[in-house]
């Protein structure tokens, strides 16, 4: 089973240095700078649940046609929609909290090569330590008792 999904739009965008304080003394104020540009990236992602390996694919929109031609290339793949609000189901979810972490949390991107260069790099570590997925939250560890009491009769 693989459970797929996308993510986006991921915008190119640069941070402004932090402020700081000039040679004379006075505080230094960055402009903010915030833009939606036409420079959109979607991230779509397939997770195989029984070892955990993820493979990604970067395109600029979201009916692009290299993501149809690739899923024309795979007709074993079949679309099985999970109902609004129970996006819990999908494990894919979970592997983009951590992919975001990994590619895009803290970090400035100046255009669509550099986010599918932070994709690729992202891709390839987190499959180098993968694990299988299992939906639901592990058994609790048994407790050891910590002192035994022996009552005799």
């Amino acid at each position: 089973m693989i459970c797929a999904d996308e993510l986006g739009p991921v915008i190119p965008r640069t941070f402004p240095p932090a402020p700081a304080w000039s040679p004379d003394g006075h505080r230094i104020k960055a402009e903010l700078d915030y833009s939606r540009g036409p420079e959109k990236t979607w991230v779509y992602g397939g997770l195989r649940v029984r070892d955990g390996q993820q493979i990604t694919m970067t395109a600029s929109s979201r009916n692009s046609l290299s993501t149809r031609t690739w899923l024309e290339d795979h007709p074993r793949i079949h679309h099985a929609f999970i109902p609004v609000g129970a996006c819990r189901l999908n494990l894919q979810e979970g592997w983009w909290r951590i992919f975001r972490k990994a590619a895009l949390a803290g970090r400035s991107f100046a255009n669509r090569d550099d986010i599918e260069h932070a994709t690729t790099l992202a891709t390839i570590q987190l499959n180098s330590r993968a694990t299988a997925w299992i939906w639901g939250r592990p058994a609790p560890p048994t407790r050891l008792l910590r002192r035994r009491y022996v009552y005799i009769l």
